[in-house]
């Protein structure tokens, strides 16, 4: 199949509206066509926070028009002759929330040489962002999408495309800090957050090994799906009287996967047992978290953050996935109805992830 014979078509954000269910379904200009490049027919697409964010303008002005969606899967319809990973036309693969770095041309910098392209200083995200050739990042609410190869990673025959595509992103950034935090025997692991990317972090701590994994949310509605998931307990911080009292200094490591300022981190923290480690994944719109300084100083506890992952670290969990079996909770959306999904998203009905499917 030549460049020729299909169009890039998908779901354009035009202005902030778009995350009230106004996207517009229209044509785009992908990025100018590299020889390390990759274009994608895409089956599916997972409905990601970051989506909303983006679309409403809430980490900053969005480059509009703005086509997001940075959990693709979809069948390769052209490679370019410098293409890397032996991606063939017809594979399945996936892309995820990075599609651009120095990687891509020199990859001189220090966290492209250590294999974490994810925190290069130009890094580009797969929409919303500007390539280093000069093109703009389009996402994967649409029908194709182009990426260069580096950030194309083949998808396991094990697992489902549904159920691979949300991996991509909501998967990768609770993996990724697990496994660099020591998730594993031993380890008694709290996820803060029972939605998309909590129940990930859920289903990773219990696959990595953990000894514990305790879920913790505002209200207690989520319990039983979190235990289905595979918790060991559940902390409602808004119902159970005394939650921080009751837990302290019972676990290792915390992931946070909330976007909100007002999240009680010193409480948080308390949980933590001496030289235990939060990490922050959520990215607030509404301020500025609080620095829990006393508990850090107190008990030595190490509070750091997250960004998605690099493409070895996809390849690894997908291998994890596949091999252990790991099933997301997935909800497929037609790609058609994407204005409605994405309101259903943002009003909390998902369990826990949608995933848009185009009709090939």
């Amino acid at each position: 199949m030549s460049s020729t014979d299909y169009k890039f078509e998908g779901w354009m954000g035009l202005d902030a509206s778009a995350a009230e269910g106004n996207m517009k379904w229209q044509e785009f200009e992908p990025k100018p066509w590299e020889e390390n490049d990759v274009d994608i027919q895409v089956t599916h697409c997972g409905i990601c926070g970051s989506d909303m964010h983006t679309l409403r303008s809430g980490w900053g002005p969005t480059d509009y028009p703005c086509c997001v969606g940075h959990e693709i899967v979809g069948k390769v319809v052209r490679v370019g002759s410098k293409a890397t990973g032996d991606i063939k036309i017809g594979d399945r693969v996936g892309v995820g929330a990075q599609s651009g770095s120095c990687q891509n041309y020199d990859g001189n910098c220090e966290a492209c040489a250590n294999h974490l392209e994810q925190h290069c200083n130009r890094m580009t995200g797969t929409y919303n962002g500007t390539y280093l050739n000069g093109g703009k990042s389009y996402g994967g609410y649409s029908l194709y999408n182009r990426s260069p190869s580096h950030f194309v990673v083949k998808i396991p025959d094990a697992i489902p495309s549904a159920e691979a595509a949300p991996m991509l992103c909501g998967g990768i950034t609770t993996y990724s800090p697990l496994r660099q935090h020591g998730c594993g025997p031993g380890k008694k692991v709290g996820i803060v957050g029972v939605g998309g990317l909590g129940h990930f972090g859920i289903l990773f701590a219990k696959a990595l090994g953990a000894d514990k994994v305790v879920a913790i949310s505002r209200k207690a509605d989520k319990k039983e799906d979190a235990l289905k998931l595979g918790a060991d307990a559940y902390i409602a911080t808004s119902e159970d009287k005394d939650w921080a009292a009751q837990n302290s200094q019972s676990l290792d490591l915390i992931i946070s996967t909330v976007s909100s300022s007002k999240m009680p981190i010193v409480e948080y923290c308390s949980l933590l047992r001496t030289r235990g480690t939060f990490v922050q994944l959520g990215a607030p719109e509404d301020g500025k978290l609080e620095i829990p300084a006393f508990s850090l100083i107190v008990r030595g506890i190490k509070l750091g953050g997250s960004l998605i992952g690099s493409p070895d670290e996809i390849r690894e969990m997908l291998d994890l996935a596949a091999t252990k079996k790991i099933h997301p909770w997935v909800e497929e959306r037609p790609m058609k109805d994407a204005n409605q999904a994405i309101l259903d998203m943002d009003a909390g009905k998902a369990r826990f992830r949608y995933v848009l499917a185009n009709e090939w």
